[in-house]
């Protein structure tokens, strides 16, 4: 599908880069979620770089995702974390 990741890196501070197959690029700050049920589980630094993707979507191997609308809908395009400072 059009929101299907394609690649996904993490980042510090509890942020993935994504790509997206329709050529869309961004940042997905987690940090928000990191307090919330099985998401606890990401404030774990080594298990957070186990990011993954899985039938296009991004996860972590105890099932945790990132549901695709939420990430379109949350992520910050690499256009503007440029002009802001957010370094990949």
């Amino acid at each position: 599908m059009y929101w299907d990741v394609k690649t996904v890196k993490p980042l510090p501070n509890y942020r993935i880069y994504v790509e997206i197959e329709d050529g869309r690029k961004g940042i997905f700050d987690l940090k928000p979620y990191l307090d919330r049920g099985v998401f606890r589980e990401l404030r774990n630094v080594h298990y957070f770089n186990q990011v993954s993707i899985l039938f296009g979507a991004v996860t972590w191997p105890n099932e945790q995702d990132i549901a695709p609308e939420t990430l379109l809908a949350e992520m910050l395009p690499v256009e503007q974390t440029n002009q802001v400072g957010i370094e990949m």
